[in-house]
C-alpha cells in the first residue's frame, strides 16, 4: 500500500497536531483529560489528514461488541425494508448490526455461525425456517429473537404479526365490496403460509363461502404460474401471500385481457415498496416493517440486558386499500 493509500493512524494526528498519542487517543474517545483548544486542535488535525476511528479494533478491545446479529433473505423486498429500520432502532440504542444474509448457496445455519463469530451479542433472524429445537440450541448461547414466525418454542423470543387477523382483514375487505368468489394463493412452503392457509379456510367458512386456495410461493413466478392455473371458472377477487405473488398474479391475468380490478381484485399482503409504487398502488395488508423492527431490536436488546425473560410479541396488521380492489363487475 503506498503512502497515499494509508489509512492515518493515531501517530499521525498527534504528529500534526503536535501532542502524544495517549492525549490524541483521549481526545477520540470523547474522555476528559484534554483542554478545549487542544482538542479542537487535534480534532481539526484529524480531520484535514482524514483520520477515522477503527470500530472494529475498539469493539475487539471492549469485553461488549454492542453488535445484533441479523439475518435475513435476499430474495425477500420485504426483509430488505425491515433491515433499513432495524438500522435506525439499533443505532438509537447504542448498538450496530452485523448483516448475514441467507442464500440458495448459503443456508440460514452458515449464516447464524458467522453471525456469532463476528461477536453478536444476540441475533434477530427473520423468517427462520430452522426448528424449534435448533433455534433452542442458539438461545443457549446468546439470545435469539425470531422476527415473522412465532411458533419457536419458549427459549427463543419472538416478534410476529397476526397473520389470522391480516387474513381476517383481507376476507372481510372483499366481502364487503360485493365478492364471494375468492381465491387464495398460497405461499407453498414459505414461513407464515400455513396459518394464512388456515385463517382463509377458517373465515370463507364462517361465512358459508368456499375456501378455494392455489397452490404458490412467496415470488413473482409463483404468482404468474398460479395465475394462468385458474381457468375458465375466474373468481372474481384473489388473495395472494405476499406483494410479489400478487404481482406475478397480475401480470398473468393482464397477460389473460382481464382487467386488475374491473374483472378480478387482487390483494397483497406486506404493503411492502412495490405496493406503493404509483404505477401498481396495490392493495395489501400491512405488517409495519418500522414497528416490527422496533420491537425486534427491543426484545433483542433488553434479553442483552437482562432486564426481560424470553418472550413473545404479537402486533396487529392492518388493510390498506388502493387501486387492486373494488367491487365485482355486476353478475361477477
Amino acid at each position: 500500500m503506498s503512502e497515499q493509500q494509508r489509512r492515518p493512524t493515531l501517530v499521525d494526528v498527534a504528529q500534526a497536531a503536535g501532542v502524544s498519542r495517549a492525549l490524541v487517543s483521549i481526545v477520540m474517545r470523547g474522555a476528559p483529560g484534554a483542554a478545549v483548544a487542544t482538542r479542537q486542535r487535534v480534532l481539526d488535525a484529524a480531520r484535514e489528514l482524514g483520520y477515522r476511528p477503527d470500530s472494529r479494533a475498539r469493539l475487539l478491545r471492549s469485553t461488549r461488541t454492542k453488535l445484533l446479529g441479523l439475518s435475513f433473505s435476499t430474495g425477500h423486498a420485504f426483509h430488505a425494508e425491515i433491515v433499513d429500520a432495524a438500522y435506525a432502532e439499533a443505532s438509537a440504542k447504542g448498538y450496530e448490526l452485523a448483516l448475514g444474509g441467507v442464500t440458495s448457496g448459503r443456508p440460514e445455519a452458515r449464516t447464524i455461525e458467522a453471525l456469532l463469530d463476528f461477536g453478536s451479542e444476540a441475533l434477530i433472524l427473520i423468517s427462520p425456517t430452522l426448528s424449534s429445537d435448533e433455534l433452542a440450541r442458539y438461545a443457549g448461547q446468546v439470545p435469539v429473537v425470531s422476527l415473522l414466525r412465532n411458533d419457536v418454542g419458549e427459549l427463543t423470543d419472538s416478534v410476529s404479526s397476526d397473520d389470522y387477523e391480516g387474513i381476517r382483514m383481507a376476507v372481510e375487505h372483499l366481502v364487503s365490496l360485493g365478492h364471494r368468489r375468492i381465491i387464495h394463493v398460497d405461499g407453498g412452503t414459505a414461513v407464515s403460509a400455513e396459518p394464512r392457509r388456515s385463517a382463509f379456510r377458517a373465515e370463507m367458512e364462517q361465512r358459508g363461502l368456499e375456501p378455494a386456495i392455489i397452490a404458490g410461493g412467496a415470488m413473482e413466478e409463483d404468482g404468474m404460474t398460479a395465475g394462468n392455473s385458474l381457468g375458465p371458472d375466474m373468481p372474481t377477487a384473489v388473495i395472494a401471500f405476499n406483494d410479489r405473488s400478487a404481482l406475478g398474479l397480475i401480470e398473468s391475468l393482464r397477460a389473460q385481457g382481464l382487467r386488475v380490478p374491473a374483472d378480478v381484485s387482487v390483494l397483497g399482503y406486506d404493503d411492502s415498496q412495490f405496493a406503493r409504487l404509483s404505477y401498481v398502488q396495490l392493495s395489501s395488508i400491512s405488517q409495519d416493517a418500522p414497528l416490527l423492527a422496533a420491537a425486534a431490536v427491543d426484545r433483542a436488546v433488553a434479553r442483552i440486558e437482562g432486564t426481560q425473560p424470553p418472550g413473545h410479541v404479537v402486533r396487529t396488521p392492518h388493510l390498506v386499500a388502493r387501486r387492486t380492489t373494488a367491487a365485482p363487475a355486476p353478475g361477477g
